[in-house]
């Protein structure tokens, strides 16, 4: 993508972004239900009992899953798709604000951590894209990622 195709760029708002947001949740619930399931009941993963045995062995995987796997799995989504499975149902898609390129692997991993940033004074990071030109979110400036509508192949 050039600069002029990115001038000419539909930056996406607040709602559609929220709804991607909360697509992702769900798919993102089911699937740790459906491992978990699995999980549970092939015996690969021990359920606390009363006492507290097995506890320990689920807290681990538990923080696993939240630090390691899920971020790697989003920055993978943004820097080889442009988008998560629920930017993609509402058409948009992660570019770099000067080149309109897919992400690099740092503005991806930036752009993660400044999740925490934009959450962190009652959401006010995110309420941003509302009041913003380029409807960019805190995260997205820490990136220097706008998110436009469009699609990738």
């Amino acid at each position: 993508m050039n600069d002029n195709a990115l001038t000419a760029a539909e930056y996406v708002g607040f709602f559609p972004r929220l709804i991607a947001s909360i697509i992702d949740t769900i798919a993102i619930f089911i699937v740790l239900a459906l491992l978990g399931f699995i999980g549970v009941s092939t015996g690969l993963i021990s359920v606390p009992s009363v006492d507290g045995t097995g506890a320990e062995s689920m807290g681990t995987l538990g923080a696993l899953v939240q630090w390691v796997v899920l971020p790697a799995i989003v920055i993978l989504f943004w820097r080889y798709r442009g988008a998560t499975p629920g930017k993609m149902v509402v058409g948009a898609v992660i570019v770099d604000a000067e080149t309109g390129d897919l992400p690099t692997v740092k503005q991806s991993l930036g752009r993660y951590l400044g999740y925490i940033l934009s959450s962190i004074p009652l959401g006010l990071g995110f309420l941003w894209i509302i009041f913003d030109d380029r409807k960019q979110g805190w995260h997205d400036k820490l990136a220097g990622t706008v998110v436009i509508r469009g699609q990738r192949s």
